[in-house]
């Protein structure tokens, strides 16, 4: 099972930023997918997911500013971020298998997202 996060970078305050994963090894239509992050310093946070059937569930913090979606013709699982804040800051990870409660059994390298002017 390979999950590859990508689409990382240095992003102003206020900005916006799509990063994208892609699964192999897993079928992905069958797999709830979803992103964490963790933060130098800090535990590691569940951001959002989406389900089998397409249902998004995202945590507080990020309600309103991120957007979670899945191409399952693609198997690739996308979260554009929107009005970016520098708490943002974090290696973002995707995962195949778990829920806004635990992480999936299946998740990989990530991406960094740094938001700073």
């Amino acid at each position: 099972v390979q999950l590859q996060a990508s689409g990382g970078g240095l992003v102003q305050p206020g900005g916006s930023l799509t990063i994208s994963c892609t699964a192999s090894g897993i079928i992905f239509r069958d797999n709830v997918m979803g992103w964490f992050r963790q933060a130098p310093g800090k535990q590691r946070e569940l951001v959002a997911v989406v389900s089998r059937g397409g249902i998004k569930t995202y945590a507080d913090f990020v309600k309103g500013r991120f957007t979670i979606s899945r191409d399952n013709a693609k198997n690739m699982v996308y979260l554009q971020m929107n009005s970016l804040e520098p708490e943002d800051t974090a290696v973002y990870y995707c995962d195949a298998g778990g829920s806004l409660k635990r992480v999936g059994p299946y998740w990989g390298q990530g991406t960094l997202v740094t938001v700073s002017s």
